[in-house]
């Protein structure tokens, strides 16, 4: 398949797999089975992870690039092809590798776009013709941030975050630092003095700099390296927290002001820049 980009996507192409940031992210209260309400704006970047596939005649899902720590079992990426072989009854196989670059428990949702990618790219590569709104309904059982990926536009989030409305956002750069630690989401979402009762809005309500991270203020206490981060880039532009955490990020209009911050920010400090995203790269990928 050729994209309006001319890109051939086929089983010799790495397939991106990007990263998003929360611009704002509230709870707006909690279900009876305990999930959390959310109303959150997501935006993709130009940074990220980049995933090979390897066709397989034997039916098998293997992981070439196991995560330290992670049995490659419980791998979302191992889970989402298999999901995928059983909607689809495919008997094809595949072997998967990853270039990893997002941090796990970071906040930009790397375990989440990497799965989106393994159904996109295998959706396309076994020809196997779902519509993109039966891959969301897969990657739901994934994790709540999946079907943003697969939806394929920045956009406004509701529910858990499945209830996903497109947003077109005006061109901007990311400063975002990634503080050296892997935050547990659930141990966040649990913690009792969470704010649950953020007021909602409307799509129509939101605007550029609306809002804050609800989470922020239980990770910053639980893990004062974030408050740190937090606190050297604010040094530069009103800076925020991605999702649950760890990583911290601050928005500026051009590339030299982003990279004019980079460069004064303490060499010890893991940072980057990247630009924001019209779409998802493999957003032609998958049909309506």
């Amino acid at each position: 398949m050729t994209t309006s980009a001319g890109q051939i996507w086929d089983w010799h192409s790495a397939y991106p797999a990007p990263a998003k940031l929360n611009l704002f992210l509230h709870v707006v209260g909690r279900r009876a089975d305990g999930y959390h309400l959310l109303q959150t704006l997501f935006r993709f970047l130009g940074h990220g992870d980049r995933l090979r596939f390897a066709p397989r005649a034997d039916g098998a899902i293997h992981l070439a690039t196991p995560l330290p720590g992670v049995p490659p079992e419980s791998d979302l990426t191992v889970r989402a092809a298999r999901l995928l072989q059983a909607a689809s009854a495919c008997r094809k196989g595949v072997e998967i590798s990853i270039e990893k670059q997002l941090p796990m428990g970071g906040g930009l949702g790397g375990g989440s776009s990497d799965a989106a990618t393994v159904l996109l790219a295998l959706n396309h590569l076994w020809q196997l013709g779902l519509p993109r709104q039966q891959l969301q309904e897969i990657g739901l059982q994934l994790g709540a941030d999946v079907p943003v990926f697969i939806f394929g536009r920045n956009a406004f989030a509701e529910g858990v975050g499945e209830t996903l409305q497109a947003v077109d956002l005006p061109a901007r750069w990311y400063l975002v630092l990634e503080p050296p630690l892997a935050v547990a989401t659930a141990a966040v979402f649990a913690a009792p003095e969470l704010k649950r009762d953020s007021l909602p809005i409307s799509v129509e309500q939101w605007q550029p700099g609306f809002g804050s991270n609800d989470l922020e203020t239980v990770a910053a206490a639980r893990y004062p390296v974030i408050a740190e981060h937090l606190a050297s880039l604010s040094a530069f532009a009103p800076a925020r927290m991605s999702g649950s955490g760890a990583c911290v990020f601050a928005e500026f209009e051009s590339r030299e002001q982003a990279e004019a911050a980079l460069r004064r920010i303490p060499a010890k400090l893991r940072a980057w820049v990247a630009a924001g995203l019209a779409a998802h790269p493999l957003r032609e990928l998958a049909s309506e």
